[in-house]
């Protein structure tokens, strides 16, 4: 499975070589489409805040009924601006 490092503190918004995760790609992606980089910085900048997200939270219970190979593309962008 693909996986990537996701920057908890975006680096434009000055995470550059604070803490990173590694989360499956599939998984990147939704915090991407979901959140804006001033939210993650803001708000979301912890495991625990991205777990407890709505949106984020219903992803997590959904993809982890799938298989562990399971790969599927992010659709467009669905975050509200």
């Amino acid at each position: 499975m693909a996986q990537s490092l996701h920057h908890l503190v975006p680096r434009l918004k000055g995470g550059k070589g604070g803490p990173v995760v590694r989360l499956h790609q599939i998984c990147h992606n939704e915090i991407h489409a979901s959140l804006t980089e001033a939210e993650l910085a803001r708000d979301y900048h912890t495991i625990e805040a991205l777990r407890a997200h709505p949106r984020l939270a219903k992803f997590i219970r959904w993809v982890a009924k799938r298989p562990p190979g399971f790969r599927s593309k992010t659709p467009g962008r669905r975050r509200l601006r």
